[in-house]
C-alpha cells in the first residue's frame, strides 16, 4: 500500500470501515446502509451523502470497483488494495483492544 493511500485511510472513519467490510461481496449503497444498520443494531446509520461520496472516493483510489448493476443500482466490490486497507484497519483495532486490556 503506498503512502498516499495509507495517509488517507489510516486510521479509517467508521463509515469507511463498514463500507469496505460490506463490500467483501458485491453490494450497492442502499444495501450497504441497510447491512450496516443491521450489523450495528441501528447504532450506525450512513447517510446518502456520506455513502455515495465515500464510494466515489474509494473507487477513484482503487479500493473498490464497479461490479455491475442491479435494478438500476450500481454494485461495487472490494479490490485487493481495499482488502489490504481493511486488514490494516482490523489489525489496528485489534491492537487497540488488546492494549486496553492491560
Amino acid at each position: 500500500m503506498d503512502q498516499r493511500i495509507r495517509r488517507i485511510y489510516a486510521p479509517m472513519s467508521e463509515s469507511g470501515f463498514y463500507i469496505l467490510l460490506c463490500l467483501q461481496i458485491p453490494n450497492h449503497g442502499y444495501g450497504i446502509a441497510r447491512q450496516v444498520k443491521e450489523m450495528t443494531g441501528g447504532e450506525i446509520s450512513i447517510g446518502a451523502g456520506t455513502m455515495y461520496g465515500t464510494l466515489s472516493k474509494m473507487e477513484n483510489d482503487g479500493l473498490i470497483v464497479f461490479y455491475g448493476e442491479e435494478d438500476k443500482r450500481k454494485l461495487y466490490v472490494i479490490t485487493e488494495l481495499g482488502q489490504e486497507v481493511l486488514e490494516t484497519e482490523l489489525k489496528r483495532i485489534e491492537r487497540l483492544y488488546l492494549n486496553s486490556k492491560g
